[in-house]
C-alpha cells in the first residue's frame, strides 16, 4: 500500500462489495514512500475487527527504528548505538522518512496512538493460514526463503517471510497456494505492469502502488480479481 490514501482505499473496498461479513488480509508494507506514510491507515487499522496486517519488510523497519519516540534522557541518548543509527539510516533510504515526520507530528498530539500503532506492529502475525471451499492458502509478505516443503513454518526465519524475492520457476507447495506481496509484478516482465500474476504453486498481488500503480484485491473465495479505479 505504501501510504496509499485511505480515502481512496475506502472507495475501492466499497467498489469490491467488502462488507462486515469478509474478512480482509493486508500482506504488508502499509508504510512508507508515499503520503503520510501509511499513518492515517494504521489508525484506521486500529478499529477494524475484520481486517488484519501481517507483518510487511518496511513494517518490521519501522519498529526496528522505534527508539525514536522514545523520551530524551541521558539514559536513552547513551543507548543510540551505531547500530541503532544505522538501521535508522537504512530505514530512511527505503522511504521512511515520511512515515516517521507523520508518526512524530501525531506522537505530539496524542503519544499514546503511536503507542498502540506500535504495539499493533509488534503482535503482527508473519504469516496465515485460510481455507475456502475450494482452496487451503498461506499468506505472507514475501513468498518463503529457504523453502522446503518438509520445513514446518515455525522453522522458517522472520527474514525468510520479510525479505525474500521469488524467481518466477520457483515453486511453493502442490496442495497449498502461497500469496504473497513485496516483489512488484512489473519485475517479471512488463507483461504483467499493474497486474496480479499467478503461477501454479503461488500468486503475487503487489501490483506496484509504491510505483504509482493502482491496488489490486484478490477475492481467495473464487480468485476473481479487482483493481482499483
Amino acid at each position: 500500500m505504501h501510504g496509499y490514501p485511505l480515502v481512496e482505499f475506502k472507495k475501492f473496498l466499497k467498489k469490491t462489495g467488502f462488507s462486515g461479513d469478509d474478512f480482509l488480509y493486508i500482506l504488508g508494507d502499509v508504510v512508507d514512500r508515499n503520503g503520510d506514510g501509511g499513518v492515517e491507515m494504521l489508525c484506521w487499522l486500529l478499529e477494524q475487527p475484520n481486517v488484519q496486517l501481517i507483518l510487511g519488510n518496511h513494517e518490521a523497519m519501522l519498529l526496528s527504528c522505534a527508539f525514536v519516540f522514545e523520551e530524551i534522557t541521558n539514559e536513552s541518548l547513551q543507548n543510540v548505538t551505531s547500530e541503532k543509527l544505522e538501521l535508522l539510516n537504512t530505514y530512511m533510504q527505503n522511504g521512511g522518512d515520511v512515515t516517521l515526520k507523520a508518526l512524530q507530528k501525531r506522537n505530539r498530539s496524542s503519544p499514546e496512538t503511536v503507542s498502540y500503532i506500535l504495539d499493533y506492529l509488534r503482535n503482527a502475525s508473519l504469516y496465515e493460514t485460510v481455507s475456502t471451499e475450494k482452496n487451503d492458502f498461506l499468506l505472507v509478505h514475501a513468498g518463503l526463503g529457504n523453502f522446503d516443503k518438509d520445513k514446518k513454518l515455525s522453522r522458517y526465519a522472520a527474514d525468510d517471510f520479510l525479505w525474500t524475492w521469488p524467481e518466477l520457476s520457483d515453486k511453493y507447495f502442490d496442495d497449498v497456494i502461497t500469496v504473497f506481496g513485496h516483489t512488484p509484478t512489473m519485475s517479471y516482465g512488463k507483461e504483467y505492469t499493474g497486474k496480479i500474476l499467478k503461477t501454479r504453486t503461488w500468486i503475487d498481488i503487489d501490483v506496484g502502488v509504491a510505483y504509482g500503480q493502482k491496488p489490486a484485491l484478490l477475492r481467495l473465495d473464487d480468485l476473481k480479481e479487482f483493481y482499483a479505479d
